[in-house]
């Protein structure tokens, strides 16, 4: 146990999908996996452990940002023995081209400024994901039929920002595709750890047409990224 994680030694397999709310990973967990258990519910991040397609897969939820990011993929890295992370998030798309529902696979991340989204500098250098990942990844999305885009996207610390959606400009410029707010940080404290790390993120608004999805549609609207995640998970 650590202070924020109650499951003990072989409660979490291998690898572990990461989505951010813990009543997507509830219903993750409910939805996707086979014999799944509740392996943690301290200060309500829930974590499961299942089987998909007979495989040994976990889910724990992990708040919001990077900090709170942090704490779980930590203790999920150097206490529990996990050696993949794939993030299952939502993001904000940043191109009119990128639609809404769709996912947005992260093949290099940049924080929105020199501090946002860089753990702060704890990690070091910047770092991406794991290539074979990004493959599976995009070779399942085409299989299964999945709309989906790869390519940059942006990591930023705050949601509420007072420069609204003018502070993109940059990343826009340099055909950003997406931004969130926990992929640097994943990538980054994987590359520490020695570890595999995929973010795959489905598009829940649009900076540039202002559309977005409503909140009551999110858990279903997260099908196609389960599918994906579990399906790129197994063959790990």
């Amino acid at each position: 146990m650590t202070p924020h994680n109650e499951a003990g030694k072989g409660d979490y397999a291998a690898t572990v999908l990461l989505p951010g709310d813990p009543q997507r990973a509830e219903w993750m967990a409910e939805t996707f996996l086979e014999a799944p258990r509740c392996v943690n519910r301290r200060r309500q991040a829930l974590g499961f452990t299942g089987l998909f397609r007979g495989e040994p897969v976990s889910i724990q939820s992990t708040g919001i940002g990077v900090s709170s990011f942090l704490i779980y993929a930590h203790e999920l890295l150097d206490f529990h023995g996990v050696r993949t992370l794939i993030r299952t998030g939502t993001c904000g798309a940043l191109s009119a081209a990128v639609k809404l529902r769709s996912l947005v696979i992260s093949q290099e991340v940049r924080g929105e400024s020199a501090e946002s989204g860089q753990v702060f500098g704890l990690y070091g250098a910047d770092a991406g994901p794991d290539p074979e990942l990004v493959s599976q990844a995009l070779a399942r999305a085409a299989e299964i039929g999945i709309e989906h885009r790869a390519g940059l996207t942006i990591c930023s610390d705050i949601f509420y920002h007072p420069k609204g959606r003018d502070r993109f400009a940059e990343a826009q410029a340099q055909g950003a595709l997406a931004v969130d707010m926990e992929t640097s940080a994943l990538y980054r404290i994987a590359a520490h750890f020695g570890a595999r790390a995929l973010s795959v993120l489905t598009v829940v608004d649009n900076v540039v047409t202002g559309e977005q999805t409503d909140y009551s549609e999110r858990q279903a609207l997260f099908t196609d990224m389960t599918r994906l995640a579990l399906n790129v998970a197994i063959e790990t």
